[in-house]
């Protein structure tokens, strides 16, 4: 049985693509699934979803080729165990700075020995219908990705690197711009370099590498620079940016601020 489809395309150096969920409708990920993305990420570090809204998006993806993802507020013991207690194929770990926050992040998110995840009959396990069969390929199919999105990340990159089990990591180019003084920039200066320099690091050790794209062309020039997650973009930006095209052909000007 196939557990995490996004694992599997990874190991297989897939291109893969995805999208940013941070609508409450569990629509929004039944679409992504039938337009064939293969990853989801729900965003609960930033906005308004809580826990029975993120279990309505993981619970459309079972069955299919799309992994669920979810980028928790904080890196927090019970924050990550109620996540993967639900169904997420994986965790995405945000403001990590040091090996030794990833690897209290792996903790977290594994079964003994490696970790202290306690052993729970929720949906993961199917109400206990698939329980052995769960914990038996937990630790090994579970992804846990830390966002290297501070200044502080990337200068401990190469221990973060050298944690055990480190399989992904993704870029917050936003964030590395405003923990290195320029805030409110995509990329400042010497970022984007930064990026591509860590992401060459991590190829080296087999580490695949994500990052958000704003524009059909940065998403085409991040699959050429070799990332082998790319997210098209997010539900409420893909809506707005399609819209703005839309107007924008009708001759139609941006609305005026009240």
């Amino acid at each position: 049985m196939i557990q995490n489809p996004l694992r599997r395309k990874l190991q297989n150096k897939q291109t893969t693509y995805g999208l940013w969920v941070t609508l409450e409708s569990p629509n929004v990920t039944e679409m992504a699934v039938a337009l064939g993305f293969d990853w989801v990420v729900v965003d609960t570090e930033h906005g308004h979803l809580d826990f029975r809204e993120i279990m309505e998006h993981i619970r459309v993806v079972r069955g299919t080729e799309t992994s669920a993802l979810v980028r928790i507020p904080e890196v927090q013991q019970g924050t990550i165990k109620r996540v993967l207690d639900i169904g997420a194929h994986g965790v995405i770990l945000p403001m990590v700075g040091t090996g030794a926050d990833v690897e209290r992040a792996f903790r977290f998110g594994r079964y003994p020995p490696r970790g202290v995840r306690g052993v729970g009959g929720e949906r993961a396990v199917k109400w206990g219908l698939e329980f052995d069969e769960y914990l038996h390929y937990a630790n090994e199919e579970t992804l846990l990705i830390p966002l290297i999105e501070t200044q502080e990340a990337a200068e401990n990159i190469d221990q973060i690197l050298d944690v055990p089990g480190i399989e992904a990591i993704f870029f917050g180019p936003a964030d590395m711009s405003s923990s290195r003084g320029f805030l409110g920039q995509w990329e400042s200066p010497g970022v984007a370099e930064k990026i591509l320099e860590i992401q060459a690091k991590a190829a080296t050790k087999g580490i695949a590498s994500g990052i958000l794209s704003r524009s059909v062309d940065e998403s085409i020039k991040r699959r050429d620079q070799g990332f082998e997650m790319v997210a098209l973009g997010a539900d409420v930006n893909l809506l707005i940016r399609a819209v703005r095209e839309n107007f924008a052909k009708l001759g139609r000007g941006p609305k005026p601020c009240s």
